[in-house]
């Protein structure tokens, strides 16, 4: 049996610049202009990492209540508007007719998760759904994606990991998933090309290239 796990903010909900456009917003208020290597840093990560990445960009905030405000005020934009990235439905649609086990692996907490795929009528294809919150170690490391795995009741090498991040591809690449880059805001940096299993510019595509294909043995 395949499985899949998909990461959610910029991959199926296309809410990654909503984020950057509240991080660079509240970064103005305390007098900090973030440059472009702010986006590839942070995007995809949580906890100590998140906290670290912030404490090198905005200096002189507290890195936790900053972050969790930064949550609030772009949730609070979301809760009348989540709009859905390229091919999303497409690709779980077909996943689930072909009986794919899916999964999503989300630095956002579970009440934004839920809620995001219950306002797109997502929810429905799922069969686990995991929250970055409470994981030790965040994005790049594998463990939100073992443990995505584990609720699918199947081994990392299984399951197929859908990305957009730097720090989310990384970590389903050390979980030992195949892994599938749809860049968002940042581009795949020349090396992923040879490690990931595919780099396409949207789900749809991905879908196409990859439900015809057999899992490594």
């Amino acid at each position: 049996m395949k499985g899949a796990i998909f990461d959610m903010d910029g991959l199926l909900i296309d809410s990654e610049r909503l984020y950057q456009e509240t991080w660079h917003a509240m970064a103005a208020e305390v007098g900090v202009t973030l440059d472009d290597s702010f986006a590839p840093a942070i995007c995809g990560t949580v906890g100590e990492t998140e906290e670290r990445i912030v404490a090198q960009f905005i200096p002189g905030v507290e890195p936790k209540s900053f972050i969790a405000e930064v949550n609030r005020r772009t949730q609070e934009n979301q809760k009348n508007y989540v709009p859905l990235k390229p091919g999303a439905r497409e690709i779980l649609r077909g996943m689930h007719d072909a009986g794919w086990r899916i999964a999503v692996a989300s630095s956002s907490s579970m009440e934004m998760i839920r809620h995001n795929l219950d306002f797109t009528d997502l929810i429905g294809y799922f069969n686990a759904l995991v929250t970055g919150v409470g994981i030790p170690r965040g994005k790049p490391a594998p463990d939100i994606f073992l443990r995505a795995a584990a609720q699918l009741h199947l081994p990392p090498e299984d399951c197929w990991v859908f990305e957009d991040s730097l720090n989310g591809v990384r970590a389903g690449l050390a979980a030992g998933c195949r892994t599938v880059m749809i860049p968002d805001i940042v581009p795949a940096p020349e090396d992923f090309y040879g490690r990931c299993a595919g780099i396409w510019p949207d789900l749809l595509t991905a879908w196409n290239q990859i439900k015809h294909q057999d899992l490594p043995k």
